[in-house]
């Protein structure tokens, strides 16, 4: 996959990690290396609320917490990296509550 997508620094990538209980997020700038805001369920704001709730819905937690993390440091468009993950289950549901909170890609 990083064959074909890279993040730049007016369009950054948007990486997804799913593992068999949680799910993370990075926004990353590739050429420069650096991970520009990140989320998961085990962040501390989302932790006792995603815990309670079904994967799915965490997933939309985690996806609403990152966009808000990114719109804070002045990114609003970035290419999205779904991981070699198919796009279905916790991975679309992260992406459609990043796009409803406002950001594109």
């Amino acid at each position: 996959m990083r064959k074909k997508i890279s993040g730049t620094a007016s369009g950054p990538r948007l990486c997804v990690f799913r593992s068999l209980n949680h799910i993370y997020a990075q926004v990353i700038d590739d050429d420069l290396g650096h991970t520009l805001a990140s989320a998961s369920t085990l962040d501390p704001e989302i932790r006792a609320e995603a815990g309670a709730k079904r994967k799915m819905e965490a997933a939309e937690l985690v996806g609403r917490l990152v966009t808000k993390r990114a719109l804070e440091q002045g990114t609003a468009m970035v290419v999205f990296d779904r991981g070699g993950y198919k796009y279905h289950g916790r991975v679309k549901a992260l992406a459609e509550a990043a796009r409803e909170a406002g950001l594109k890609f």
